[in-house]
């Protein structure tokens, strides 16, 4: 595998001459030179920012020895040892089959193009805030991810003593000819244990991390570069149903379709496949499957299609030629107009000045918790899920709410710890030592998981004339004979995200009419306000009046003034911004608040009834959304 890399990665995915030195390949295909980073590098006498060698690599990488194992090696045969003395010297202790893992950082498409399309000096802001994110994620991976297995059968867990090493290597496009920054880190799977001997990283620990890694370079790259050229995020919904991206407002959204060809050709393809998978018939003229599309079948489909219609590598090209090159195609044939293309910078940033004037990026623990559990419990099987499940969900909740502004330190962690504290159960059953670690402890949500997704025909915020998706339980009806490929519309399941969002807002629905702690009501307004797109707000503040908390068992008035600008709602319903994700109507909850309305009085789960036995877990409605006590960049006082 790691000739892979040598001919074609580290050459920018260009294909490397034979015997032509790296240098002069790199050189060639006009792609930097690979550097050194991560705090294991002193162990193996190297440092950050050195160039990555071949030699170096094939030592690494592709033996899994010292990167200096041949100077070594010279220098024990020197020295009188003989060559199996001189070669165990150069090693890093056992052999293994793992090397390294390869994981590969892109920023989100309008930062690309930002980067793509802007000046010099945007440019390298980009490029600067790229790589101060990957170094923050790589710092966060030692310091949580990473574990070296020692003892019989791997049963104790340590963390490596000085951190990983680590070779990344920038690329500049993507297979289509696209642009497409992004960076391969070469993540060596050797480490220092604390005995002084070289253990290897356990890949499955580390690849069940690889989605809060994601979140939090998300995050982190965004913020970075909004905090840096004044700019602001924004949500937007590439796939109905699923989660919403945050991309950089005031971009115009033809130039992502501009770069989207091969999601263009990924979606054809899996169209032709979704019909291919709901007529298949067996020998008996039997379906082979049901005419449903599920969700992991539209995942695999998905795969399948992007599999077939991949094109092969291209030639690597110079980034200023190629920067010239997109400039133009982008000006002939994105149907962006030439001055907005050469003032990307400048409607972006007018565009986030509309946004910060707005929406105040408010920050309440409390609530973050509310939404962090309810979507982490309806998205994962039979609502159980771990610390981490928790972790990647508060950094993507963080970086909805903050429209790209830095966060202060560990608020992430802190919003796990209130949603644990508060709306989950503890259900671990360890019979291994690993489950008795924390970050395996495994957690259930106060609610049953029936109480949220009981009612699985709620509007969606499509069109006003689409039908809403049938419900999975009930059959679904042959294809019309009449009909043919493409002409009738095939049945999906609803998508596990949007229940999610239901779920949330129907808590928060809660929240907001009876719960009142400490002469205050829970913001929900703002906070709802803070996660929509600017376009959504009312053009007047919402006016809610302090409760008091004499009489906070009183009923709440009624005809609430409306967070949402309803006119502009349905205005933007049909502009080229799609918020479904996010929209949330007064139809819409007053619906789920009648579906919900006896859950604070429903009893737990089976899991939330064993600690109710115990009188350890049990709270009642109004203590199970009591906010947290005021403290240093807790709750809604802190300001966030």
């Amino acid at each position: 595998m790691y000739r892979y890399y040598l001919r074609q990665v580290v050459v920018g995915d260009g294909r490397r001459p034979a015997r032509t030195p790296l240098v002069q390949a790199q050189e060639e295909a006009g792609v930097p030179a690979g550097r050194w980073m991560g705090r294991g590098l002193a162990a193996l006498g190297l440092a950050a920012g050195d160039v990555v060698t071949e030699a170096q690599l094939r030592n690494l990488f592709g033996e899994g020895r010292h990167p200096h194992a041949d100077q070594i090696e010279a220098d024990q045969l020197a020295a009188g040892k003989k060559p199996a003395a001189a070669r165990r010297a150069g090693a890093l202790g056992r052999r293994v089959k793992v090397t390294g893992f390869d994981l590969t950082f892109r920023p989100q498409p309008t930062l690309t193009l930002l980067w793509a399309l802007g000046d010099e000096e945007t440019r390298r802001t980009i490029e600067a805030a790229h790589e101060r994110a990957i170094a923050a994620v790589l710092a966060w991976i030692e310091d949580e991810a990473a574990i070296i297995r020692i003892g019989a059968q791997g049963v104790y867990k340590v963390r490596p003593v000085h951190g990983l090493a680590a070779a990344r290597f920038r690329h500049y496009e993507a297979r289509s000819g696209m642009p497409l920054l992004h960076d391969h880190l070469l993540l060596s799977a050797k480490a220092l244990r604390p005995d002084g001997k070289w253990g290897s990283v356990h890949s499955e620990v580390l690849y069940e991390h690889v989605v809060a890694a994601s979140a939090l370079y998300n995050e982190l790259v965004m913020a970075e570069a909004c905090e840096a050229l004044g700019l602001a995020s924004e949500p937007r919904t590439v796939t109905a149903g699923r989660r919403p991206v945050m991309d950089v407002a005031g971009v115009p959204h033809e130039l992502i379709r501009w770069t989207a060809r091969r999601s263009d050709q990924i979606a054809a393809c899996r169209a032709e496949l979704e019909h291919e998978y709901v007529t298949a018939v067996d020998d008996d003229g039997e379906p082979r499957f049901l005419p449903v599309v599920s969700e992991r079948a539209c995942a695999e489909l998905n795969r399948m299609a992007a599999k077939m219609t991949r094109p092969p590598k291209q030639k690597a090209r110079p980034l200023a030629q190629l920067r010239a090159w997109w400039k133009a195609s982008a000006i002939l044939t994105s149907g962006v107009a030439a001055d907005v293309i050469d003032a990307l910078l400048e409607h972006a940033r007018v565009a986030a000045a509309a946004i910060r004037a707005r929406v105040t990026a408010v920050v309440d623990v409390a609530l973050a918790a509310v939404d962090v559990a309810a979507t982490v419990f309806v998205m994962n099987s039979g609502g159980r899920f771990h610390h981490r499940h928790l972790l990647a969900e508060a950094r993507r909740h963080l970086a909805l709410v903050l429209r790209g502004r830095r966060r202060e330190p560990g608020l992430d962690e802190q919003i796990v710890d209130a949603a644990l504290a508060t709306y989950c159960v503890d259900i671990s059953e360890p019979k291994t030592l690993r489950g008795l670690l924390p970050a395996y402890r495994l957690y259930t949500a106060r609610w049953s998981l029936a109480d949220l997704t009981s009612d699985r025909r709620h509007p969606t915020s499509t069109a006003p004339d689409r039908q809403p998706p049938a419900d999975p339980s009930a059959p679904a009806g042959p294809r019309p004979p009449d009909l043919g490929p493409g002409e009738w519309e095939i049945p999906r399941v609803p998508l596990q995200y949007e229940r999610a969002v239901l779920a949330g807002a129907a808590v928060r629905e809660k929240l907001y009419s009876t719960v009142t702690t400490r002469g205050r009501a829970y913001d929900v307004a703002r906070h709802q306000q803070a996660a929509m797109p600017e376009q959504l707000l009312a053009p007047e503040p919402v006016d809610l009046e302090p409760v008091d908390p004499e009489h906070d068992d009183q009923e709440p008035e009624t005809g609430r003034r409306e967070a949402i600008d309803m006119t502009a709602l349905r205005a933007l319903r049909e502009s080229r911004t799609d918020v479904e994700a996010l929209d949330l109507t007064a139809e819409r909850l007053r619906r789920l608040q009648d579906a919900f309305a006896d859950a604070s009085r429903s009893r737990a789960d089976r899991y939330a009834e064993r600690d109710d036995a115990d009188g350890s877990h049990r709270q009642d409605d109004q203590q199970a959304h009591h906010p947290q006590d005021p403290a240093p960049s807790r709750g809604r006082e802190a300001g966030h």
